[in-house]
């Protein structure tokens, strides 16, 4: 949680995602908290007995489930927390598309009611606020696998194959490691301020109707991948499946400043990404894996 609400998502569009609008792709890229914690619950709380892991695992069917509702509501309260943790541009979107956006809702009297994005930003205004509690998550942060002298030690007692950029498109059928160069290194600390660091995944093709999830790691060892406990773990890309069959491509952003700083990588020219296909991978194709810097 440290990596997807603090040190992955220091931005707004590293959190919420990338903007949408009409005619736009209609899947340019998930935020943290849509992949991790959203997503991963949904597929937690599914029953995997069921054909489909109905309810929560399944698109259609998750609102069938009481704890629909307050996983929704936990999501809320995140989002809350997250425009109070220090440090970033932590802050809601202020685009006019997104604040004007409309929705329609039944309300208590039966009567059809017009509600306005931004008249939701405020939780106060609605009449509730969440409760503070100790939140352990807020400042673990994660450790590496081993010291770089020991992943150097190791790296020369074996052999470890890349796959070259040039050999993307990708299937995940496999773990697959790629060295990525990197535009900048060494940055300050006022650079890493402005801009963060960000990990680009391109071209996820999918089908809709899968469950899908893969780990992305850097700099760690591909033939005995870390989790989520790890400094080395960027993030994962998660699909909850739909009832309907349907091709679907998106891209995936990671912030990875924090990650670097942890690694102590932040002068290296190239980093060594390693997809790990948890499930489903036979069905996933990535196009393309490369880094950018996103300012806001």
């Amino acid at each position: 949680m440290y990596r997807q609400m603090v040190s992955g998502a220091t931005k707004p569009t590293l959190f919420f995602g990338k903007p949408y609008r009409a005619g736009d792709d209609p899947s340019p890229g998930m935020g943290t908290i849509e992949t991790t914690p959203h997503t991963q619950i949904h597929i937690w709380t599914g029953d995997p007995n069921q054909t489909k892991g109905e309810n929560m695992g399944n698109f259609y069917s998750a609102g069938r489930d009481p704890i629909f509702y307050c996983h929704h509501s936990n999501v809320d309260r995140m989002w809350d927390l997250w425009k109070k943790i220090p440090g970033g541009k932590r802050k809601d979107i202020e685009d006019p598309d997104w604040l004007n956006s409309e929705f329609l809702f039944w309300d208590e009297n039966k009567e059809l009611v017009r509600v306005k994005v931004k008249d939701t930003l405020d939780t106060k205004k609605l009449g509730y606020g969440f409760q503070d509690v100790p939140i352990p998550w807020l400042t673990t942060r994660a450790t590496p696998k081993l010291t770089r002298q020991e992943k150097s030690r190791r790296a020369a007692e074996k052999s470890v194959v890349l796959t070259p950029i040039s050999a993307f498109p990708v299937v995940l059928d496999k773990v697959i490691s790629v060295e990525v160069s990197r535009p900048k290194k060494s940055r300050s600390a006022t650079e890493k301020e402005d801009e963060d660091e960000v990990l680009v995944i391109e071209g996820i093709e999918y089908e809709e109707n899968q469950l899908i999830k893969f780990d992305v790691l850097v700099n760690d060892e591909p033939d005995s991948p870390g989790g989520p406990d790890m400094s080395e773990f960027a993030g994962s890309f998660v699909n909850v499946p739909h009832k309907h069959a349907k091709k679907s491509k998106t891209t995936m952003v990671l912030g990875i400043t924090g990650l670097l700083e942890d690694l102590e990588a932040e002068g290296d020219d190239t980093l060594v990404v390693t997809f790990v296909p948890r499930t489903g991978g036979d069905s996933v194709t990535v196009a393309n894996v490369k880094i950018e810097f996103v300012a806001d």
